[in-house]
């Protein structure tokens, strides 16, 4: 058994397991409480602090998996190695509650693979790229306006920088004053930060199923091949745009730093490993995606990378109250960083879209 007090002897035996099962923590997420029993069932306990309806992303779960199983086994694919499989508790439910109200589900642990932080080659972006690509493009018939909204707005940023106005006139903690420089850099770019979502809603852009999370870490790789086999963590999948999920990856697989760097000097945006990834991503979606999609995903990886430096910025003034820090002024710290990226990929952009059209042939 594991020492922590979260998993009881309870949950193991709602799920059919020995009280003695051999249980593992597994440490690599942040948010939910993750465990490998038997070497064989990953089992977790959904963060209802964090994800207040842990049902919700159950629903979306359930609908997803069935629907990407259903397109992987058409096309001769290994659905319980390419996708993840939910394991029902004993019960036959997807999903135990027990008595404190915590929501536990599990899945099967796809053996022979390892997750990496960072990639550690253009290759290893190119297949990153692939993989989130073809989730992509599997679910491009599924009906997206079904699925529930797990975090409300999580990508609207007009709505992320309405957030950022009222921290300012709040200034709970009086911080107004040492970033005037970045509040310019952010208001000056409110009608581009528009961008995405005004062709939303002018029905411009066509709403898909996102993951919403398409850091390296949630793509699992042969061990031996370093080929990705599956995307993992779908707490966040919901409705979106594709501009969504290719922006986030290239605004921490794109850029040569840290997003806490500080010394800006060596905060660039890499055009080769962006080149890497969208090779990689329009492989696999490139022929499912309209041509305003296409047209418009490097304003994605600029807007997400603007988008999280205001976010850290509402943070910093607002008293450091959701994002976890580890010294004085982190937030301000990867506020510049992320806007000082967003600033070059701005100068970049003509480039960036050259490579969008080289990567589907145009």
């Amino acid at each position: 058994m594991s020492n922590s007090t979260a998993l009881t002897e309870q949950v193991l035996l709602a799920f059919g397991w020995a009280k003695d099962a051999t249980v593992r923590v597994l440490s690599g997420g942040h948010i939910n409480d993750t465990y490998l029993v038997d070497e064989t069932y990953v089992l977790q306990r959904i963060n209802h602090f964090v994800f207040p309806r842990p049902g919700d992303i159950i629903d979306n779960m359930l609908g997803v998996t069935s629907f990407l199983r259903e397109k992987l086994t058409a096309r001769g694919g290994d659905p319980d190695r390419d996708i993840l499989q939910i394991v029902p508790a004993a019960d036959g439910r997807p999903v135990y509650i027990d008595d404190s109200g915590n929501y536990w589900r599990c899945t099967l642990h796809i053996g022979d693979t390892v997750t990496y932080e960072t990639p550690d080659s253009p290759d290893m972006l190119f297949e990153a790229g692939r993989s989130f690509g073809d989730f992509q493009a599997m679910l491009g018939g599924y009906p997206a306006g079904t699925l529930h909204e797990i975090i409300k707005d999580f990508h609207n940023t007009p709505v992320r920088l309405q957030q950022l106005k009222d921290a300012v006139k709040a200034d709970p903690k009086g911080r107004l004053a040492e970033v005037q420089a970045e509040l310019d850099f952010a208001f000056s770019r409110e009608e581009r930060a528009g961008l995405l979502m005004g062709l939303l809603n002018d029905g411009r852009l066509p709403l898909r199923v996102t993951h919403n999370d398409t850091k390296m870490s949630n793509i699992l790789f042969d061990a031996n091949t370093k080929k990705a086999v599956c995307v993992i963590d779908l707490d966040t999948v919901m409705p979106g745009l594709t501009a969504f999920d290719f922006g986030d990856s290239i605004r921490a697989g794109a850029s040569t730093a840290a997003e806490d760097e500080t010394d800006l000097s060596k905060v660039n945006f890499d055009l080769e490993l962006y080149r890497a990834y969208t090779r990689g991503f329009l492989s696999a979606a490139g022929s499912a995606l309209t041509e305003t999609e296409l047209e418009t995903l490097p304003d994605g990886a600029w807007a997400m990378t603007f988008e999280v430096g205001v976010r850290f910025l509402t943070d910093y003034l607002n008293g450091d109250v959701y994002f976890r820090i580890k010294r004085p002024r982190h937030n301000l710290d990867r506020a510049r960083n992320q806007f000082h990226l967003a600033l070059q990929m701005e100068q970049q952009r003509e480039e960036m879209g050259r490579i969008v059209r080289e990567a589907v042939g145009k």
